[in-house]
């Protein structure tokens, strides 16, 4: 018998894009995207000023609110991920993307809010994609673990990953 949970965590984990039957892994990093362009944007509109210290204060709630959706989104992932899967009676059911959304959101923390480089996000895009494929240490380690914790747990590290090149990329590139 199924019951709200059942269909909030259907809901939750496909962020409907997860019954597209080609490359749903792709849309839901696509959903990260427009999560994270979404967000940005807010950001983006809020009034700066010419104090310092207002700049500062805005970096410092921007850090805040990527920690507080990468956090909710792992937490609310790993909980609809498992119902899902025990739903299915399928580990790790293609149709749970929400550890996409996650990782790819998780990569495009990194890029650098305040500054107009769209290669920076189509990179974090890429990088992401690649490493939730490649699984790199500890990735397909973390996958073998129970429920929906190995459904996330992959992709955040895939992200955690992206990011990490993509902060590494920019530095480059910007400083040399």
């Amino acid at each position: 018998s199924s019951d709200l949970g059942d269909y909030l965590a259907l809901a939750i984990a496909t962020c409907g894009v997860g019954y597209i039957p080609l490359a749903p892994g792709t849309f839901g990093s696509l959903v990260g995207l427009a999560l994270y362009l979404l967000l940005r944007r807010a950001f983006l509109s809020l009034p700066v000023g010419s104090d310092d210290f207002n700049l500062l204060y805005i970096i410092y709630v921007l850090v805040a609110v990527k920690l507080i959706v990468i956090i909710g989104l792992t937490v609310v992932g790993t909980w609809a991920a498992s119902r899902v899967e025990k739903l299915q009676g399928v580990k790790d059911p293609s149709k749970v993307v929400i550890d996409e959304v996650a990782g790819q959101y998780i990569a495009l923390s990194a890029v650098p809010m305040m500054f107009e480089a769209w290669w920076t996000i189509i990179a974090a895009f890429v990088l992401f994609r690649f490493f939730d494929i490649v699984k790199p240490y500890p990735a397909r380690r973390l996958e073998s673990l129970h429920g929906g914790l190995g459904i996330m747990a992959d992709d955040v590290v895939a992200g955690a990953y992206a990011g990490i090149s993509v902060a590494l990329i920019t530095s480059i590139v910007w400083f040399s």
